[in-house]
């Protein structure tokens, strides 16, 4: 099979198109004919070799966490799921013709393979994070770099349980904010007064490590009710990082209920194929998506 491998720790280009043997399910897991692979930011810092003093990998090694696909081996243990469903989920080297996947749900009827494979982590990730921030019905919560998957899946969780949202994004994705019911801000010079114009902040999210938490901890008056999923150094200045994965089949099965009563659908904002992996890294990098990325099979 093939599947997209690095040797060295560094950029894009240290991505490459090989071919592997294939995986096998093991008890607890399945194995899946990858449709389509979600892109995320930890996909490229882990390339990066950003988290080898916490965990360590080998190398080469195989990139990604998310699919969506169907299912063409079920391991010891599993219920509930057989060959030939369709799935999407959380699992290893999933930019590949096949992957194993440690946690799974059914793909929700009405959405493609393509979309099915960019909530996986993002979603896990919004609703871990919105739980330990603790913000309830009725506050305000202010989330920085609010446009991508992450954020997009923030702001209509949180919605959806009666908490207004401020989202700051670049200019061009104002538009997209306030289509998810947030109140839109934009970076740049100015950005804390703007907030502070449009409300109290009860608690905030960093989604970009753009360097804000001084800001962000000014803003709500306390530390402990800033999280960032994207700053390492947010914990010197008092906020918490929130890098330990949660309850992802939980997250998934709360997923699809979400997208089911249709109060969760996040935009794929451009597909990439397995060979485009190099790109689809770059453009991860630079910022501003507005929804997902996803690499098609």
């Amino acid at each position: 099979m093939k599947r997209v491998s690095f040797a060295e720790f560094g950029g894009p280009d240290v991505l490459h198109l090989v071919d592997a043997e294939e995986p096998h399910a093991g008890p607890g897991q399945i194995r899946v004919v990858v449709r389509a692979a979600g892109v995320n930011p930890v996909d490229w810092r882990i390339r990066e070799g950003q988290f080898q003093k916490v965990r360590p990998i080998e190398l080469p090694a195989g990139i990604g966490q998310d699919a969506a696909g169907v299912v063409d081996e079920v391991g010891a243990g599993v219920d509930g799921v057989e060959v030939g469903d369709h799935v999407f989920g959380r699992g290893s080297s999933t930019y590949a013709e096949v992957a194993v996947l440690s946690a799974w749900a059914r793909i929700p009827e009405g959405l493609t393979f393509e979309e099915a494979a960019g909530y996986p982590s993002v979603v896990e990730t919004a609703l871990r994070i919105l739980r330990q921030v603790g913000v309830r019905t009725g506050q305000t919560l202010l989330v920085s770099g609010a446009s991508g998957g992450v954020g997009s899946a923030v702001l209509q969780i949180a919605g959806d349980r009666g908490i207004t949202v401020i989202g700051t994004a670049g200019a061009a994705n104002q538009d997209y904010l306030r289509s998810l019911d947030a109140l839109a801000a934009t970076y740049g010079e100015g950005w804390v007064e703007t907030v502070r114009q449009l409300g109290r902040v009860d608690a905030a999210l960093d989604l970009a490590g753009s360097g804000v938490i001084r800001e962000l901890v000014e803003l709500t008056g306390d530390p402990q009710k800033v999280i960032s999923i994207a700053d390492l150094g947010a914990p010197e200045l008092g906020a918490r990082y929130s890098g330990v994965t949660g309850n992802v089949p939980q997250a998934l099965a709360e997923a699809a209920a979400l997208i089911a009563r249709g109060k969760l659908h996040i935009p794929v904002e451009k597909s990439y194929t397995l060979a485009e992996a190099p790109a689809a890294h770059s453009d991860s990098q630079a910022g501003h998506t507005r929804g997902r990325r996803v690499i098609v099979v």
